[in-house]
Order: structure tokens, then C-alpha cells, then sequence
């Protein structure tokens, strides 16, 4: 392990999670990780991510030093959700970004000319303890999937595969998921938001999902495996017109370095110390997602069809060109 790198990057980091975890704006956070100033022979990248247990990889692929290897010099910036990745990347502001696969059918459906380009977390496909959930209070009323109908639900945005898969996780226990009201909150914010009763419940991801349940708050859908235990849940993109050898350096270190998070918890949860406020008592016990090299076309094609039935998405997404 590269401890001087992972150092450095908690430094050079800390600046965007204050950014990041204070705001509920979508406008980027400034922070960066990597290391400051660029080699001369390194090729500049910038990567747009969420500071949450699903980017660990990215972070543990900087500190292992994956992407030096690959000739690529990493800056990471943050922000609260694709919502402002994506618009970064489309503009050239990010070589690359990171964002939920519904976010980017949805993108792609609206004309934008993306591609996803590596696969990036997944869900554990345990419904009894996944790394993503809806939280709410004991005493809420709310015990099931189905008594989330007629509630406010927040979610980091709105439109994307949270409220898709809790939609369809309510209706699929007999409820009518038209009746809940999402709203947009910071996943940072959501404990506060549910213990304040801003909201009736959140869906939050680790090590949120950890940090309710040390709150005292309850689990009441680890949404994602419940939908499908399959079900990938991001993934890294680009524009379509990226420069070829710039794109298979990229994916190439991607891949080592997602094999390398799946394989040592331990790091991950040593890294996700340098870009986000966790606690280590909290760290040590969150649920890790898993970190697949190759994305699961069925999961995401029965997405697809929940966010066309919820009007999320207009029509089914050409994935022959979307998926890598």
C-alpha cells in the first residue's frame, strides 16, 4: 500500500468533502485528489465522482498508483451527484465521470453522446444488509416498503435509480409508489433530514447506511438488492468522441483497480478515510458494496423498463452503443 499517496490524498481532499457535505447545491466541488503538479510524461485526467463508498475504487486505484502506471496523471473532483457530473463532462470541464447507470440512460435518452465506460459498484445482492437502504424512525409509521406510499422520500436527485427502485420495490409489495413525494437531499444531510422530520424517510448509501443505524434509525428496503441482486448500480462514462488510447488507459487501470478494492476490503475502508468524515468506528463496520469488472446487462435492462413504466425514461436505451 502506497501510504505516502493515500496521505496526500486525504490532504488535497478534505477541502471538497467539506464542500460537498455542507451544500444541496449539484454544482461541483473544487476539491481534487491525487498529487499536486503533473508529471511531464503523465498524461492529465480529471475524474467527476460522488466522495462515497461506491467511488472507493477510483481512489484505491490512485493510491496503488494504477493510473500513474497507464501514463495518466489523476485529479478527482467531487460533487453531490450526476446531476452536475454529467453536464461537467459533456462540456469537457471532466475527462471522465461517475454517475448511477439510470442517470446515464437517461442522459443518453435526452441526446447527450455518452458512453458507459467501466463498470463501477454493484450491490451485494443481500437484501437483509446491502450498502444502500431507505431509513427512517422508529415510531415513523413506516415498517415496510409499502407504508412508504404517501410519504416524502429523499434521495441525493431525483429522477435517478434510487426513487426508480424504490418505486418499484413498493409496488411489487402492493402499495401505489405514485403516491410518494421524493425530494432531493444531500446524502450527507438525509440522517439529519429524518431525525428532523424534514422528511418521512431517506434513501442513503454507505457509509450512511451504517452511520442511520448507529443513529438508531431503521432499515426499512435495502432497495437495490431488493430490486435485484444483480443490479449494478453505477458506472464510470465519457463522451463518445474521447480519444481512443486515452479511453483503453483509463479502463485498463479502472479494472485494476476495482479488482484490487473487491479483493482487499481493508484498504478500501483505510482509503475512504482520506475523502470522507466517517468515522473509524463507523468505517470498520459499514457494508462494502461489490466492485465488478464487467456490468450486468439484465439488471440494467430490467431497469430500463421500470424507469419507462415510471416515465423516467422515454424509450428503452440503445445499449448495444450505451454499455461497454
Amino acid at each position: 500500500m502506497k501510504k505516502a499517496g493515500i496521505f496526500a490524498l486525504a490532504a488535497i481532499t478534505a477541502g471538497a468533502l467539506v464542500l460537498t457535505g455542507c451544500t444541496d447545491s449539484d454544482a461541483p466541488a473544487t476539491g481534487s485528489g491525487g498529487d499536486s503538479g503533473s508529471s511531464a510524461d503523465l498524461t492529465p485526467i480529471t475524474v467527476g465522482v460522488i466522495p462515497i463508498a461506491d467511488t472507493a475504487a477510483l481512489y484505491v486505484g490512485e493510491a496503488e498508483g494504477f493510473f500513474e502506471e497507464q501514463g495518466l496523471d489523476l485529479t478527482i473532483e467531487t460533487a453531490t451527484g450526476g446531476a452536475a457530473i454529467v453536464p461537467a463532462v459533456v462540456s469537457g470541464d471532466y475527462d471522465f465521470g461517475f454517475s448511477n447507470t439510470l442517470s446515464l440512460m437517461v442522459a443518453a435518452d435526452q441526446g447527450l453522446d455518452i458512453q458507459m465506460v467501466s463498470a463501477a459498484v454493484g450491490t451485494t445482492g443481500d437484501t437483509t444488509k446491502d450498502m444502500g437502504a431507505v431509513i427512517a424512525k422508529p415510531g415513523s409509521g413506516i415498517s415496510s416498503p409499502a407504508d412508504l406510499a404517501g410519504k416524502k422520500v429523499s434521495s441525493n436527485s431525483v429522477g435517478n435509480i434510487n426513487d426508480t427502485v424504490v418505486r418499484s420495490v413498493v409496488d411489487e409489495n402492493g402499495a401505489d409508489s405514485s403516491t410518494i413525494s421524493f425530494v432531493e437531499v444531500p446524502f450527507p444531510d438525509a440522517i439529519a433530514a429524518v431525525e428532523n422530520d424534514q422528511v418521512d424517510a431517506a434513501f442513503v448509501v454507505e457509509p450512511f447506511v451504517t452511520s442511520a443505524l448507529d443513529a438508531g434509525l431503521d432499515v426499512i428496503t435495502y432497495a437495490y438488492a431488493d430490486f435485484d441482486t444483480n443490479l449494478d448500480i453505477a458506472a464510470y462514462f465519457s463522451l463518445n468522441s474521447i480519444d481512443a488510447d486515452l479511453l483503453e488507459k483509463f479502463q485498463t487501470a479502472m479494472t485494476k483497480s476495482l479488482e484490487f478494492a473487491d479483493a482487499n476490503p481493508d484498504v478500501v475502508r483505510e482509503v475512504m478515510a482520506t475523502y470522507t468524515s466517517t468515522p473509524p468506528e463507523v468505517l470498520a463496520e459499514i457494508t462494502m458494496p461489490t466492485f465488478p469488472t464487467e456490468m450486468d446487462r439484465a439488471s440494467i435492462e430490467k431497469l430500463a423498463a421500470a424507469a419507462q413504466e415510471y416515465g423516467v425514461l422515454k424509450a428503452e436505451p440503445d445499449f448495444d452503443n450505451l454499455l461497454p
